[in-house]
């Protein structure tokens, strides 16, 4: 007899379908309380084996041979604080795999994370070859599939497209064979594709939009079927990143968490929901409402080579902008002018800081700012003493060698002697030298993973992942007040497996102030805008607009402030002081505000961008004109159709040349601005 499991609350509406002679399937879900669609086949958990591989062949994570057979063994509902709990135990028979899926929504919310443990309960070995964390049918026919491409310099490029075209499929009587997969390898998360996707319905505006929660490998892809469209998400996958996991009987296994936003009203419907369930997710830090301003010497600055008569005045200059954490990037640890593939040991120079690193770090504590240091935690350079006193267990290898990228090795987190050695090296920092931000940098991708102790280096690797973000919680539990950046050559590894631990993502490496504007603009769909680090590098050889560009580029995030300061004119620093006191005047709206794309979602070469923070009644609004572009453009703001606004340019608040006219009926704001490179920061305001 056919059965409905039905979960959530005022946010979310989950209902589960438990068919006696077919798989557990997700019915529905939707934002409120939804309605239930037509009845759909896909199964809710996906397990591929290499005896039995799926029940039509095909690469995709789709109608697997044992997802087919699971059946529903029971349920259980709980509420934890303000998250929702529902457990879904489902069995096959013929492997004798339980498996066993895990849904937590925060309260009101409309999203939920996801993962999957399954159980071997069977008499012989199974391997495993993937694994879904979430698997599910998509109720529209041919959605729209929303993925973005990063790599160095040019992070969070979203585009879209059609799912497929029409094949005809009905007349075959099958679902699809072919798949949209997107993927990330190595330990850069984010280091080919964001770990995120979409799929929406532009007839309807329902919209899912789901983000992969590793710092490892990972796979999402959806793909045509009879009833529609489905989606799977996983992390490491044996067709993709070399995993595979033996459970002899009696182990387990538990995926990667994933989590799926839902909502009516597109993708920034979606979006606002991914950002409400991300705050729920953070752990618990001063620093979640503090959102102290950083300076880092490093961007467009001092390029990894301080000194205590660099770093005097600058810190002065800082301190007077208004910063409130000032970080000595790379290169402080060096004494030979060739730092790369030396790093490991952390020892501050002698040469470079001829009184002791002390001295610089207390010039910052006496202007009433946190001192911070660079740190690239999970690797030695090949040159350093550390490679010959850690034994080779304690680095990733392949084939008994370590392995070797770039000048570096890479620390084994499983191992206890690598665990040791940073614990050692953060404590001393910490505790000797009162350091209380710490950048973490990530500067190579070791591969696929490590043969040592593992089924395979898939399995390996993924192990090292989840060590590493244990070893994370350590830190933060002996030092709680400790502020930690997410940084991998930029945003390499930006995802939130590390955003619910650590509090600000450093956005770029992009050097060009001409092109960070998009990158910034589209982070608050990929990170929390609070966690937003978007630099900010004016210089004295800019002109007051120039400075402008830059500085609105960091306002709406947390502002992560670099350039040559101390060699600005009182005006230059007076409009550099204006934007930090702005940005801090926003950090209150900041950490409840929801983004949205007036211009829509920025395309990498777009004369125009602009980018909303709704935050209550308030809308703040940062607009860029580059070169090429018009003099004029028009924001549609649907939000605010009817409302008669008071628009005030915030920033800079002495500059003059833009112009604006509000029309309430077409809820379309018009702009003309100077030439370009300038922008502004709005606050849009109903009177």
């Amino acid at each position: 007899m056919l059965e409905h499991l039905r979960w959530g609350h005022s946010g979310l509406a989950v209902t589960v379908e438990i068919h006696p002679d077919g798989p557990v399937s997700l019915r529905e879900l939707a934002a409120g309380r939804g309605s239930t669609p037509a009845r759909v086949s896909q199964p809710l958990v996906e397990v591929l084996v290499p005896g039995e591989g799926r029940a039509r062949a095909s690469q995709r994570l789709s109608e697997t041979a044992v997802g087919c057979r699971l059946r529903y063994t029971g349920s259980e509902q709980s509420r934890d604080g303000g998250w929702h709990e529902l457990r879904v135990r489902m069995r096959d028979e013929v492997s004798g795999l339980e498996a066993e899926l895990r849904l937590r929504s925060p309260d009101g919310v409309a999203a939920l994370q996801a993962r999957v443990r399954v159980r071997n309960t069977g008499e012989l070995p199974v391997l495993l070859l993937a694994v879904s964390s979430f698997a599910a049918a998509f109720p529209a026919a041919g959605p729209e599939v929303l993925y973005a491409t990063s790599e160095w310099l040019g992070e969070n490029r979203w585009t879209g497209r059609p799912l497929a075209d029409d094949l005809g499929l009905a007349g075959h009587g099958q679902h699809g064979k072919g798949t949209f997969a997107v993927t990330s390898s190595g330990t850069w998360s984010s280091g080919e594709h964001v770990p995120m996707g979409a799929l929406s319905d532009r007839a309807t505006g329902r919209t899912w939009l789901w983000q992969i929660e590793h710092n490892g490998p990972w796979r999402w892809e959806a793909g045509e079927r009879l009833d529609g469209a489905y989606v799977a998400l996983s992390g490491p996958t044996d067709l993709d990143h070399q995993w595979n996991e033996l459970l002899a009987p009696g182990e387990e296994f538990t995926t990667v968490p994933v989590a799926i936003a839902v909502s009516d009203g597109g993708v920034e419907g979606a979006a606002a929901a991914l950002t409400a369930y991300r705050r729920a997710l953070l752990r618990p830090h001063p620093d979640r409402a503090a959102l102290p301003v950083v300076f880092n010497d490093y961007m467009n600055t001092l390029m990894g080579d301080p000194t205590t008569d660099k770093l005097l005045p600058l810190i002065d200059a800082a301190a007077a902008a208004g910063a409130e954490i000032f970080c000595v990037d790379a290169g402080w640890y060096d004494d030979g002018g060739d730092w790369w593939d030396s790093v490991g040991e952390w020892q501050p120079s002698q040469s470079r800081f001829p009184r002791g690193l002390a001295e610089v770090l207390a010039r910052v504590t006496g202007h009433g700012m946190t001192p911070g240091l660079w740190l690239e935690p999970e690797v030695i350079g090949v040159r350093s003493p550390m490679t010959d006193k850690l034994p080779d267990a304690a680095f990733l290898q392949r084939g008994g060698t370590r392995i070797a990228e770039h000048g570096r090795h890479h620390l084994d987190l499983r191992h206890p002697a690598a665990v040791a050695h940073l614990d050692q090296v953060v404590d001393r920092l910490v505790e000797e030298l009162g350091v209380g931000f710490f950048k973490l940098d990530y500067n190579i991708n070791p591969g696929a993973g490590t043969d040592v102790d593992a089924t395979s280096v898939g399995a390996g690797l993924l192990a090292h992942n989840r060590a590493h973000l244990a070893w994370l919680e350590g830190v933060l539990d002996r030092h709680p007040n400790l502020v930690l950046e997410n940084c991998g050559s930029g945003a390499m590894r930006m995802d939130y497996a590390m955003l619910s631990r650590l509090h600000l993502q450093s956005t770029s490496d992009q050097q060009d102030f001409l092109r960070y504007p998009p990158i910034a603009v589209a982070a608050p769909l990929s990170v929390l805008p609070e966690q937003a680090a978007n630099w900010a590098y004016p210089q004295p050889g800019m002109s007051d607009e120039e400075i402008a560009f830059t500085m609105c580029t960091g306002i709406l995030g947390r502002l992560y402030l670099s350039g040559n300061l101390h060699r600005m004119t009182p005006e230059q620093l007076a409009l550099v002081s204006d934007g930090v006191r702005l940005h801090k005047s926003l950090r209150p709206d900041l950490l409840r505000a929801t983004p949205c794309w007036p211009l829509g979602l920025p395309g990498w070469d777009d004369p125009w961008l602009a980018l909303g923070l709704r935050s209550g009644e308030a809308t703040h609004l940062g607009i860029w004109r580059r070169p090429g572009a018009q003099d004029t453009t028009v924001l549609p703001l649907p939000h605010l159709t009817g409302r008669d606004l008071s628009v005030e340019i915030a920033y800079p608040s002495a500059a003059d040349g833009w112009t604006h006219t509000w029309n309430p009926r077409t809820a379309e704001l018009t702009v003309t601005a100077v030439p370009a490179p300038t922008a502004r920061i709005l606050h849009l305001r109903p009177r």
